[in-house]
């Protein structure tokens, strides 16, 4: 970690890559028509690389195939102005291979829902990976927040039943 000149801390890769594999949704953004646009993913990690699925023939799937995009997830308390953020920029391409794509399926990717319609898994090569804290807490938003949303209660499919 690197300190800088106006008090942010630059996380190496080795740290990025860690607080990658612990989240889960991020942010994809991408050009569609000439136009900067952002779609949210549920993700996971594959080696190095970020993985999500998405419908195949959607706007996401075309735009993003054989791109070079950008990735992004965070933790910021605007109130605070505390967090960090992480931004991986890197080709995506679709997984093809019998054994890649077995090796996605394994993965704990949750899917947005699709209406049956067919999936493409897309990888997102780590290429470039920067990270940076800013006045950081030492516990994330949803603990702070609500303790009872920690994801070990979340379980894959939402917040925990009323009580």
């Amino acid at each position: 970690m690197t300190l800088t000149r106006d008090g942010i801390v630059e996380l190496d890769r080795a740290e990025c890559l860690r607080r990658l594999a612990q989240a889960g949704v991020g942010r994809v953004s991408t050009s569609v028509a000439a136009l900067p646009t952002i779609f949210p993913v549920h993700y996971a990690m594959l080696d190095d690389d970020i993985v999500f699925r998405t419908a195949a023939g959607t706007t996401l799937a075309d735009a993003v195939q054989d791109a070079v995009i950008a990735f992004e997830i965070d933790d910021i308390d605007p109130w605070s102005t505390t967090g960090w953020s992480i931004v991986v920029v890197g080709h995506a391409r679709e997984i093809t291979g019998a054994d890649q794509i077995a090796r996605a399926e394994r993965l704990p990717l949750n899917r947005w829902q699709h209406g049956g319609a067919a999936e493409t898994v897309l990888r997102i090569s780590a290429e470039v990976v920067k990270g940076r804290t800013f006045g950081e807490r030492r516990l994330p938003l949803w603990a702070e927040r609500r303790p009872d949303h920690r994801p070990s209660a979340l379980g894959l499919h939402g917040p925990p039943a009323a009580h």
